[in-house]
């Protein structure tokens, strides 16, 4: 079978520095789907970014190599020519939907300029073309989310927006950029097989760019691992996967979370923590005049604690409120219910009042690179807290910041740069010296690991573990990755629209499941675990 696309020694470099991507040769066949895999920073964005020459033409170049589509050389067609190509022949799924997707055009306008530019489809046949993508992408009633903005759908539903976009041409080669990241494993297992089916029906071939090599095993016919943008092995998934050659290969696999927490300090009478009758309104809908006409009721009725020195895992698909409640119990969002913090009840306090319980409750925001302000350093990042909670002299703060960098592994030298001189790791250790620094007796951790790499989770994981033990942290850990929530948590919270379906201790949760919802969960989980490699389609 002759190749679809075939990558021959390609070089990539920015601006004269080092090549991040050295002698890369691959190969894809037609219907065939290949795994790209490795850590961040090994060049699988960037080789795949590459195909459609989406990098910046002013500070990439090519030193080697060619990339052949059917035979002709898209390093050195011209961009008329690659116009044709992007989003008919070749299509895209980028890595963040959210970014990704126009926030001024509704869903509609969006899908409908693709199928303008490539067939000329315009008013009624488009917006019927539109109606048909978001039905084969499973999204229920979809004449009613054509006028929808992308800040009104969930994470899975963007992420089967981009999907329709990017088939809506049905395209011979598909490039699927971590198609997956931040979804909970319900929503991850509903488009991967979609993406399956889709592959089926269309004869597509499959470009995959993941760091969960669960997914590899259970999708990928082949795989090919990059480290630091050197090709170390390629092979059928089987083959790799039971029998690796290169020690990166095997490194990669064999990282896995812990399978437990380290055992918790016996818990007091008096929680830390205690939470009763949480609840959360948004408001939908107002009235000319103002008035609230409708409201979303987010968190109903959540009651929970939490002891000191001990982990609250909070689980559930996307919009079961689970961000909701860490943004409550630090009043970022208004709420209705009783919080206490060792006695003290904060529920009733205003801002004003609530400023000085900040140091005791602090919070690492999902995506540390959004959080992390680009215009200062990493010394005035961390830094910013103290000068509001503990004025004063500089040195007593400097030292204070040196000693947060060496408690999450950074080099103290770190704190003179700035965020985009970091890895994404090594980001969301200076979120948690952010947090770490005011010496909180409660951390809010809203999916912490969810965009980084298998090895990097373990390394945040054994950071997170090690500061637990060492200053008797509390932990409210946010997360969809129910084997980094096993091992960290000690009790468990799942949550199912806004409320409460199964909490109790974490090791029986996950044994012995009460709720069908649960088992749901941990089903879908396990979906992916599963030792064997089969592709969807060769499933009985």
């Amino acid at each position: 079978m002759s190749a679809l696309l075939e990558i021959t020694d390609l070089s990539i470099a920015f601006d004269g520095h080092t090549k991040v991507v050295d002698q890369l040769s691959l190969s894809l066949n037609p219907a065939e789907t290949l795994a790209l895999v490795g850590e961040s920073g090994s060049g699988k964005s960037v080789s795949a970014l590459s195909i459609l020459r989406l990098l910046d033409e002013r500070h990439v170049r090519y030193p080697s190599g060619a990339i052949r589509f059917e035979g002709e050389d898209l390093l050195r067609v011209p961009e008329k020519r690659l116009r044709q190509l992007r989003g008919r022949r070749i299509s895209m799924i980028f890595q963040e939907p959210m970014t990704s997707l126009n926030p001024l055009h509704t869903v509609e306008k969006q899908i409908g300029e693709t199928l303008a530019l490539h067939k000329g489809l315009r008013g009624p046949q488009a917006r019927q073309r539109c109606i048909e993508l978001l039905d084969l992408v499973g999204i229920a009633e979809p004449e009613t989310r054509l006028s929808s903005y992308p800040h009104q759908l969930s994470g899975g539903q963007k992420q089967r927006v981009m999907i329709a976009m990017a088939l809506a041409n049905e395209p011979d080669i598909l490039i699927a950029d971590e198609p997956t990241t931040a979804l909970d494993v319900t929503v991850q297992k509903q488009v991967l097989e979609l993406l399956a089916e889709l592959q089926r029906k269309f004869k597509m071939a499959v470009l995959l760019i993941t760091h969960d090599l669960s997914i590899v095993r259970r999708y990928a016919d082949r795989v090919a691992v990059l480290e630091r943008g050197v090709l170390v092995e390629q092979g059928e998934t089987g083959v790799l996967f039971t029998q690796p050659q290169h020690p990166y290969t095997r490194r990669l696999l064999g990282a896995e979370p812990p399978a437990a927490p380290p055992e918790s300090p016996a818990a007091s009478e008096q929680p830390l923590l205690q939470v009763e009758g949480l609840n959360v309104h948004f408001v939908t809908g107002k009235t000319l005049l103002g008035r609230t006409k409708s409201t979303f009721h987010a968190v109903q009725d959540v009651s929970f604690s939490l002891p000191r020195g001990q982990t609250l895992g909070i689980v559930g698909e996307s919009g079961s409120g689970k961000t909701t409640i860490g943004h409550a119990l630090l009043k970022l969002t208004p709420s209705q219910g009783a919080v206490q913090i060792a006695g003290e009840r904060l529920d009733q306090l205003d801002q004003r009042a609530f400023r000085p319980y900040r140091q005791r409750i602090q919070i690492v925001f999902q995506d540390p690179f959004g959080s992390l302000s680009p215009r200062m350093s990493i010394s005035q990042i961390i830094g910013e807290g103290l000068e509001i909670h503990h004025p004063g002299p500089p040195q007593d703060h400097e030292a204070k910041v040196v000693q947060a960098l060496q408690d999450v592994g950074l080099d103290p030298e770190a704190r003179h740069r700035y965020p985009h001189e970091f890895s994404g790791g090594q980001r969301q250790r200076i979120a948690i010296a952010r947090a770490l620094v005011l010496q909180p007796e409660i951390i809010v951790l809203d999916e912490p690991t969810s965009a980084l790499d298998r090895t990097v989770q373990i390394q945040v994981i054994e950071l997170l573990r090690d500061l637990q033990q060492r200053y008797g942290l509390s932990y409210l850990f946010i997360s969809h990755d129910l084997a980094v929530v096993r091992a960290l948590s000690h009790k468990l919270l799942v949550l199912r629209r806004g409320q409460v379906v199964e909490c109790g201790d974490a090791g029986r949760v996950f044994s012995a499941p009460q709720s069908p919802y649960t088992r749901e969960l941990l089903s879908a989980a396990l979906f992916y675990q599963n030792t064997s490699h089969k592709k969807p389609n060769q499933l009985p």
